[in-house]
């Protein structure tokens, strides 16, 4: 007979009644919420892993669906309430409906880990050491699946994120974000088979007299944990090397920016202009905009581009400038560096927002929700060019609002040379919601993981420059028109995470998948091979007992 670690002949038990189990769910949800900003508390973060993974222990599928649906749904409605601002209740219900059923699906998956393992892996190390890693693979594998589908995916509120004050964010340059969210689930679920473990070890000591193989002593259970915690927590932040700086005036024009603002063309334009008068004449190397402060296209347009023209003379600096722009019969999102000849670099886009900048499969959802659908009249399409630009020899790694959550846009830039980062922005279709706080936290993590600054210039705010360790050096809050002019550490060397990245998310997604489905085809056999042999010994005793 199998004895696993939860007291019943498999250890398959939940270690939580229904009960008690969905009001947990709740209220990790909740706490995960709290652990992003505007409350920002990052170890709530850590005790909501905890009570998710309690709550899954033991499930089977159907109770691991509920759990899981009822800690996403509390987590998104609540976390993504923001995204009702810009056209109503339907979007957030749906964006958040979906990520909703994507947590649950994971849910099913970790806590058939838990059963199956249970049953193949019942050695009371193979539970303290391999199910933790198991866990963490499936909690990544669901991560990175969301990150990716549909349409792109939605990797806004990775677990890692919410890390960005907390003693493991520094880990971030050696492992990239998805190590860092691998990390976090392996040290809680590591933690959580220590005291699962030490439960099963009490209740064989009561039982057994004598004992074949010793319990591990509780100093020996909650050491993978305590070693995994201290590595995660002490690790710096891998060094990059000091490369010079530039000089960078940035301003916030708090102009009428937001999809549903009223204004007329060219007011956002104006704003950004009036806001620039501050820093014009001082020394500074660029003169950088947020993402749509030019609100036509400077490339068909003379007028627009005359401005920037007169602008870029005024700054006695190049500018790097946001707007719609449209070659051909495709419109894109676009960064310009504009110098006195004009547009000289661009990047564009690569992830335009779904259902925000594009209508993905647009003639299914015209039939599903034609009003909401017709309010964004015109398709961004998807950039292909590098996003990097070059100032004065330094290399400018660039992320248009929405790419920042994307690793791939941000690895491409420091991979090609980015010695400092700019992320352009348009908050205002969010005012007043903690959606560019959320930004922030995402902008400063991603210093932190590449070694490098950033600068981070928002529409109506806030926007900052981060140095190279995530610490804010300057900032305009939110609803102000202001510049500033900032010197910025440029660096070089490229940090572990963005060389192996790639890497690292590929073998935990990969190789979490191709274990999963190794130790669901086990269990599989495993049980099919035990009920046959109990059926032939039931069969043999009735044979016994017929021939007496």
């Amino acid at each position: 007979m199998r004895i696993g670690i939860s007291g019943s002949a498999t250890g398959a038990g939940p270690l939580l009644p229904m009960w008690a189990a969905v009001p947990a769910a709740a209220a990790a949800g909740l706490m995960l919420d709290g652990a992003f900003p505007a409350v920002g508390w990052w170890v709530l973060a850590w005790a909501s892993v905890l009570a998710v993974l309690a709550s899954l222990v033991g499930r089977r599928a159907g109770g691991a669906l509920l759990v899981g649906l009822v800690f996403g749904a509390v987590f998104y409605l609540t976390h993504l309430i923001w995204v009702g601002r810009f056209l109503g209740p339907v979007p957030w219900l749906a964006l958040a409906g979906l990520e909703t059923v994507l947590v649950g699906l994971g849910s099913v998956l970790i806590a058939a880990v838990y059963r199956w393992s249970a049953w193949l892996l019942p050695h009371r190390w193979c539970q303290l050491v391999l199910v933790p890693v198991l866990v963490a693979g499936g909690w990544t594998l669901r991560e990175l699946v969301m990150g990716a589908w549909p349409y792109s995916g939605f990797p806004w509120a990775r677990l890692a994120m919410s890390q960005v004050d907390g003693p493991a964010a520094e880990a971030a340059s050696w492992v990239g974000v998805t190590g860092v969210s691998f990390l976090m689930v392996l040290v809680c679920a590591a933690a959580l088979q220590a005291v699962r473990v030490g439960r099963l070890s009490d209740v064989r000591a009561a039982t057994t007299p004598r004992a074949v193989v010793p319990a591990p002593t509780a100093v020996l259970r909650v050491a993978p944990a305590a070693a995994l915690a201290a590595a995660l927590v002490l690790v710096p932040q891998f060094p990059t090397t000091p490369d010079g700086d530039l000089t960078v005036g940035w301003v916030q024009g708090n102009g009428p920016a937001a999809y549903f603002d009223d204004r007329s063309p060219g007011d956002v334009l104006a704003a950004q202009t009036a806001a620039s008068a501050a820093v014009l004449g001082q020394d500074m190397d660029l003169l950088v905009w947020p993402e749509g402060g030019v609100d036509s296209d400077p490339l068909n347009d003379a007028t627009t581009a005359a401005r920037l023209d007169d602008l870029v003379r005024r700054a006695g600096a190049p500018m790097l400038v946001n707007a719609a722009t449209r070659r051909g019969a495709e419109v894109f999102n676009t960064s310009l560096l504009w110098t006195a000849d004009g547009a000289t670099q661009l990047h564009d886009k690569v992830n335009p927002v779904p259902f925000g900048e594009y209508v993905p499969d647009r003639w299914l959802y015209q039939r599903i929700v034609p009003d909401l659908v017709g309010l964004i009249q015109r398709d961004y399409t998807p950039g292909v060019l590098p996003p990097l630009m070059s100032v004065d020899g330094v290399g400018l790694g660039l992320a248009i609002c929405f790419d920042v959550i994307y690793d791939d846009v941000i690895w491409d830039g420091a991979r090609l040379g980015a010695g400092m980062y700019v992320f352009q922005t348009n908050n205002a279709d969010f005012r007043g919601s903690d959606e560019n706080l959320q930004q922030l936290a995402f902008a400063r993590m991603r210093a932190i993981e590449t070694g490098r600054a950033v600068v981070n210039v928002s529409t109506v705010g806030t926007s900052q420059v981060i140095g190279p360790d995530g610490a804010v050096l300057d900032a305009i809050g939110v609803d102000r028109a202001a510049a500033r002019v900032t010197t910025v550490p440029v660096r070089t060397g490229l940090t572990p995470a963005t060389v192996l990245g790639p890497w690292i998310a590929g073998i935990l997604g990969g190789g979490s998948l191709l274990a999963m489905v190794g130790l669901a085809v086990s269990y599989r056999w495993s049980r099919r091979d035990t009920t046959a042999r109990d059926w032939s010994r039931r069969a043999a005793t009735v044979r016994g007992e017929v021939a007496r």
